[in-house]
């Protein structure tokens, strides 16, 4: 027998839905609020700004990065994210370019700010178009831009069909944004607002204009400097210290770009388009071609000027070339290339390399966290080098050290003499410290700094860091030649850049010479390898948020086609990264 059997029936309560949510910090603190109340309430609850060093501008909402002025919704992770923070120095950076912008504008409404590049003390040096920068402008201007941070006045998200956003460009007389954002997939565009003024800026903003209060300007050369703090010092601005050479370098890549034809990314694209689509396009080989060149002027002047040292009677006066720069600069391919140069003209290189001089391992200092410290000073036996340097600059043999990374000690290696003949090439992080060879003749010396100084700008007021260009080429490095992933490399970025500031940059003022390593085209070229490995970075990471900054920017970049890319020469610098370098297996001084 069986017997039929209800369920019970379930007690119904009713409820509210909850008008408030709750947003939760890293050190345990929840604060709530009703639903759509900004994060930068939440932010301003929590006083950040008294614990923290620079000033919170961002958060990360559960694992994302999300702009200040936004509503909170639902409950939350955050995370402050400040201006000592790499995310927030770049949002000042950019917010208080707009603040700059919407200043001019309703000053010199005939004249158009464009950036130009960065400068190493922190700053952007800018131009007015047509028109120099005097003392009476940039005070006008400086004045006006305290008075919109006073006022304190928000700065808004617009999203704008992007037909519309294209014809207030050309209104505006900014081609260039109309052609670049033409190419656009989605159907809108977000410009951001202030004080009435609307304009696209590639990244987030910070909410308010009282958030900027920190800045200077100042007149240089026929423009004028933009000061903003630096990430390592985030609530003070560095002293301005003027660097003539670097100046130069810079002046000298906008003439590059005339020559080339190729200002801005969007000239980049439509000389990648223009063309048959059956053949290699004419305009964008030139491009490469004439890229390539200006690079090979660059060596034949480092070239001819140490070969130029030794034309008198005691022969050549430099002995020692030191080569320095930051990772991913092309300093492999650049020194190869020089030691041809130098044996066409009679000089015969050898190489010296700096990792055979480490100390033993329990004598490698150890950093803040007790970790050995490879990249200290200190990790090379200084002693040791200067007196085998000079051993072979008096004509005496040495017997070369080779350090095993497996025991950590040094061994003896090959017995090494040069003539007068010969010059010695060394490659290392510390080639610019003069601490390095300052029992070295200093007419023996000739040292040179290689970084990539420069690369196209969006538009006149969107500048793309020299630092991602690197760090898109030492991810598709890592991933051709050493097997990272490019999480790998970008968890790796930060530790990499500290020892960059900590041990080459501040010696970058020593160099006899620089030599810049951007190319025009190269992340056009790039970008095909490059968004796939971003893409491949697992989401909900700290990584992830930088893969996708990257990817963000390189969306404007059409990608160079393969057929194109055949084209690059085999010893270029790009090809240290992305691969097929004809001088890979080639060691100056050794004969193949």
């Amino acid at each position: 027998m069986t017997h039929d059997t209800q369920p019970p029936t379930p007690m119904i309560i009713p409820t509210t839905p909850r008008q408030t949510v709750q947003a939760r910090f890293p050190d345990g603190r929840a604060f709530e609020a009703p639903i759509d109340t900004p994060l930068e309430a939440f932010v301003a609850a929590a006083g950040f700004d008294e614990q923290m060093p620079g000033r919170v501008v961002a958060v990360l909402m559960n694992h994302r990065l999300r702009e200040l002025s936004i509503s909170l919704k639902t409950d939350a992770d955050l995370i402050p994210i400040t201006t000592a923070d790499s995310d927030g120095s770049r949002i000042y950076r950019r917010s208080l370019t707009f603040l700059m912008v919407v200043a001019a504008a309703e000053l010199f409404p005939a004249y158009t700010i464009t950036i130009m590049h960065s400068m190493p003390f922190g700053g952007y040096y800018c131009e007015f178009d047509g028109v120099r920068a005097t003392q009476t402008d940039l005070d006008a201007l400086k004045k006006r831009m305290r008075e919109l941070v006073a006022a304190d006045l928000p700065i808004t998200q617009v999203r704008v069909p992007l037909d519309e956003a294209l014809q207030l460009f050309r209104d505006w007389g900014d081609e260039e944004k109309a052609q670049l954002f033409a190419r656009r997939r989605k159907d809108y565009l977000t410009l951001y607002e202030l004080n009435g003024e609307r304009d696209y800026f590639h990244g987030f903003m910070a909410p308010r204009t009282s958030y900027l209060d920190l800045f200077d300007l100042r007149p240089y050369n026929n423009g004028f400097i933009l000061q903003f703090p630096r990430r390592h010092q985030p609530d003070v601005l560095q002293p301005f210290e003027d660097e003539p050479v670097l100046a130069r370098v810079f002046q000298e890549y906008a003439q590059w770009l005339a020559l080339i034809g190729v200002p801005k990314v969007a000239a980049l694209n439509e000389t990648l388009s223009s063309g048959p689509p059956e053949a290699p396009s004419g305009r964008i080989l030139q491009a490469i071609l004439v890229s390539e060149a200006l690079h090979q002027r660059q060596l034949n002047r480092i070239a001819n000027e140490i070969a130029e040292r030794g034309a008198n009677k005691q022969g050549i006066a430099a002995r020692i070339v030191l080569i320095s720069g930051p990772t991913s600069a092309g300093k492999t391919t650049f020194s190869k290339r020089l030691a041809i140069q130098l044996l066409a003209r009679g000089i015969h290189p050898v190489t010296i390399g700096m990792d055979n001089y480490f100390v033993n391992r329990e004598d490698t200092p150890r950093d803040e966290t007790g970790a050995f410290d490879f990249e200290a000073f200190e990790a090379v036996d200084v002693a040791f080098f200067q007196q085998q340097m000079r051993q072979l600059l008096q004509g005496e043999t040495i017997i070369q050290p080779r350090f095993n990374f497996h025991t950590g000690r040094r061994e003896e290696g090959e017995p090494l003499a040069i003539g007068p003949e010969h010059i010695i090439l060394i490659e290392g992080i510390h080639g610019l410290n003069p601490r390095l060879v300052q029992n070295v003749p200093p007419e023996a010396v000739y040292r040179i700094f290689i970084s990539a100084f420069t690369q196209l700008n969006l538009d006149k007021h969107n500048r793309i860091p020299t630092t991602d260009t690197r760090l898109l080429r030492r991810i598709v490095r890592d991933a051709t030649h050493r097997g990272y992933t490019a999480a790998d490399t970008i968890a790796r970025w930060p530790s990499v850049r500290r020892g960059e500031k900590r041990h080459i940059f501040p010696y970058q003022q020593y160099a006899d010479v620089f030599f810049n390593s951007a190319l025009v085209y190269e992340l056009a070229a790039l970008k095909p390898f490059a968004e796939p490995l971003l893409l491949q970075v697992e989401p909900d990471t700290p990584e992830r948020i930088e893969a996708n900054r990257l990817r963000a920017f390189l969306q404007w970049f059409d990608p160079l086609p393969d057929d194109i890319r055949a084209h690059i020469p085999g010893d270029s610098i790009l090809r240290e990264f992305m691969g097929g370098s004809i001088l890979e297996h080639y060691q100056p001084g050794v004969l193949l």
